[in-house]
C-alpha cells in the first residue's frame, strides 16, 4: 500500500502498528497512546470529558456521570483530523469508558471535509482474537504478520511451559477497586499461562463487579491490583489506601502477603503485544523460584504483610 496516513485512537493498537513496523506511517494518535515513546510526539486526536485526576471513587463517579448524561467518554478532535487527513484511523468497539467507541469515530469521520479514512475497529475478548488483530492490521496494510505472531504465542508458550512446574494458586485479578471490579476477558487465560488459577473472572466475559462478600467466600491465595488507566505508582498508593481498611485483613491473600500492584496500564488492559509480558508478569509473581523477576520494580512490585495497625509497605 502506498503511503498509508496512520491515525491509532486506541493505546493496544498503536502497539501493534509499532511491532508491524509502521510507526513512519502513523500520524496520529489517542491522548492514552505512549508506546513506544517516539507516538508521544505525535498530535493528539482525542480527549477525555472528565478530569482523569483522582482515586478510583472519584474518577469512576465522574465517569458514571458523563454516561448518565449520554455524552460519549471522550471526544475525537475533528478539527485535528482534518488537518492530518488519515486514510485510515484504527478504533475499538469494546469499552466506552477504555478508549473512544467506533461509534465516535464515524460520527467524526461524517464531518471530514477532503478525506474518507477507512475504519478498522478492534473488538478482542480472548488472547487468540488478540493475535488476529494483529492479523487484521497487517492485511489492511499488505503485511504478512505471521512471523510476529508465532513469536508472540511462542514466548507465551514458553511462560506456560516454565510456570506448569509448580503449584497452582488461586488469584484474583482487580481491575477497579473503589467500587471493586473483578478482570475478565483474556485476563483468566493469562493467569493459567502463568501457572494460576483465576477466581471470579470469565474468559471472555467483560470484567464485572464484585461484592465484597463475593471476594472473601473466593478467599484467593494471591491478589493481584491492576486497575485500568493506573501506572504501577498510582496501583500501589490505591491499593496500601484500600489495605488500610480492616475488612481486607480477613483475605488469606493479605495475611499471607501475596498481594501485587502492577502497572495495569501499561500491560494487562492493553489487548496487544504487550500481553505476553502481562503473562510473564504474573509468572514472576506467582512463581519466582521458576521464572525469575525481570519485570520486578518496574512492572510489579509486592506489598508486603503488615500488622492491623501499621502501614502498608512495598518490595521492589
Amino acid at each position: 500500500m502506498t503511503n498509508p496516513r496512520i491515525v491509532s485512537l486506541l493505546p493496544s493498537a498503536t502497539e501493534i502498528v509499532a511491532v508491524l513496523g509502521l510507526l513512519p506511517q502513523l500520524v496520529g494518535r489517542s491522548h492514552e497512546c505512549d508506546f513506544p515513546s517516539a507516538v508521544t510526539a505525535l498530535p493528539i486526536c482525542t480527549e477525555p470529558r472528565f478530569t482523569p485526576e483522582g482515586n478510583s471513587r472519584e474518577i469512576h463517579a465522574r465517569v458514571t456521570t458523563v454516561l448518565e448524561s449520554a455524552l460519549s467518554v471522550y471526544r475525537v478532535k475533528i478539527e485535528v483530523l482534518a488537518e492530518l487527513q488519515p486514510t485510515h484511523i484504527l478504533t475499538q468497539a469494546q469499552c466506552e469508558v477504555c478508549a473512544v467507541s467506533q461509534r465516535d469515530v464515524e460520527a467524526a469521520v461524517a464531518e471530514l471535509t477532503g478525506c474518507q479514512p477507512q475504519i478498522l475497529s478492534l473488538q478482542p475478548m480472548v488472547l487468540a482474537e488478540v493475535w488476529q488483530d494483529v492479523q487484521r492490521v497487517a492485511e489492511l496494510f499488505d503485511l504478512e504478520a505471521t512471523p510476529v505472531v508465532e513469536s508472540l504465542v511462542k514466548r507465551a508458550q514458553t511462560c506456560q511451559s516454565q510456570s506448569a512446574r509448580g503449584a497452582r494458586p488461586t488469584v484474583a485479578c482487580i481491575e477497579w477497586i473503589e467500587p471493586l471490579m473483578v478482570a475478565g476477558n483474556w485476563l483468566p487465560e493469562l493467569v493459567a499461562l502463568a501457572g494460576g488459577e483465576s477466581l471470579l473472572g470469565s474468559v471472555g466475559q467483560h470484567s464485572s463487579w464484585l461484592q465484597w462478600e463475593e471476594l472473601v467466600q473466593a478467599d484467593p491465595d494471591v491478589v493481584v491490583f491492576m486497575p485500568c488507566g493506573f501506572d504501577l505508582a498510582k496501583t500501589r498508593t490505591e491499593a496500601e489506601a484500600a489495605l488500610g481498611a480492616p475488612h481486607w485483613l480477613q483475605l488469606r491473600a493479605v495475611q499471607t502477603g501475596r498481594v501485587y500492584v502492577t502497572d495495569g496500564n501499561a500491560y494487562f488492559n492493553r489487548p496487544g503485544p504487550r500481553l505476553v509480558e502481562s503473562a510473564e508478569i504474573l509468572a514472576e509473581i506467582l512463581h519466582p523460584q521458576l521464572v525469575g523477576g525481570q519485570h520486578q520494580g518496574t512492572g510489579w512490585q509486592q506489598l508486603t504483610p503488615r500488622p492491623s495497625s501499621s502501614p502498608v509497605t512495598v518490595q521492589s
